[in-house]
């Protein structure tokens, strides 16, 4: 690991400002995925700007009723929230599919979301990726390719985003909250934060330098039935194949996001009109433009059986 100066920031503003005046910066909050990118030499900031101060890590309801999520919220104390489990269960339920208790325990709302790939590629330093050293190639493409994405890839990166959360936040159309290093605050649809790989996948949300993610909001409660269906090599400490997150209504109709399958949590609006139809449709939508290896073309069919899986289950909790 190289050699870093250190700062606490006191207000997100000074952390912003901060990160952007010092080349190199990073925000360190749980560190679960920046530590270990630092050891391999992956990550290298000169500078880590330390948010765990910041008044980041409460959970709040909204006047429209929906919730406030600040960043600094651990994952664990997301999960247990009696109206995240109440009201969002599609999103308690991804949290708990994700990492281990310990990781939980530490990592963040924010940093979650932010989370880099994990791709073998993009962590052996040995090896080209333009993720890690833009412009110098995709070992993945013609390489062992069985974790990595269907939909939504480029011929630049083929890489999957690894977080089982911002699937669930997708399908629930959160917004992400931010502050600039002028202390203006913005607000990110989920939708457009993060970005499909294209020609610059080194490029990875839509955060501006400098900007600080400071919160997370939720809509009002969708209602029906929550189920978050994570398809993996092993029970635990794995990341998935698939993933299905689903709000399901009675009669059928409602909302689908897919993980394990692209750069960025999949969801595809117009595949949900025709969930009163059954599986078959709603995967063939969502898999428009598919373009799968000889290691991951099971994912395709994987889809298809994870999903009707999902709205069998919906469908026999529902009266």
């Amino acid at each position: 690991m190289k050699a870093f100066s250190y700062q606490r920031a006191r207000t997100p503003a000074e952390a912003a400002a901060a990160a952007l005046r010092t080349p190199g910066a990073k925000f360190i909050a749980g560190g679960t995925n920046l530590l270990d990118l630092m050891k391999l030499e992956i990550e290298t900031p000169a500078h880590l700007i330390d948010v765990n101060g910041l008044a980041l890590d409460q959970i709040a309801p909204l006047p429209n009723g929906g919730l406030r999520i600040g960043a600094l919220v651990r994952n664990s104390d997301l999960a247990a929230d009696e109206r995240v489990r109440r009201d969002y269960g599609v999103l308690a339920r991804a949290l708990l599919a994700g990492a281990s208790m310990q990781l939980r325990n530490r990592a963040t709302t924010a940093g979650n979301l932010l989370q880099r790939t994990r791709c073998p590629y993009f962590y052996d330093t040995n090896q080209p990726c333009n993720k890690r050293v833009p412009g110098s190639g995709c070992s993945a493409v013609g390489g062992f390719s069985r974790h990595h994405a269907v939909v939504g890839a480029s011929e630049a990166c083929i890489a999957t985003h690894p977080s089982d959360m911002a699937v669930a936040m997708r399908l629930l159309d959160a917004e992400i909250e931010t502050v600039r290093p002028d202390g203006a605050a913005r607000v990110i649809p989920i939708a457009d934060f993060h970005r499909l790989p294209g020609n610059t996948p080194h490029v990875e949300h839509a955060l501006e330098p400098g900007e600080l993610v400071t919160g997370v909001t939720l809509p009002p409660p969708l209602g029906g039935a929550h189920i978050y269906r994570k398809v993996r090599d092993r029970s635990s400490y794995a990341f998935a194949l698939v993933s299905v997150a689903a709000v399901v209504h009675p009669g059928g109709d409602g909302r689908v996001a897919l993980g394990g399958v692209a750069h960025k949590p999949w969801r595809v609006e117009a595949a949900e009109r025709a969930m009163p139809g059954g599986a078959g449709r709603v995967a063939e939508l969502l898999l428009v433009g598919a373009k799968a290896t000889a290691d991951n073309a099971f994912k395709i069919p994987l889809v298809q059986r994870t999903l009707a899986s999902v709205l069998a289950e919906a469908k026999k909790g529902q009266p």
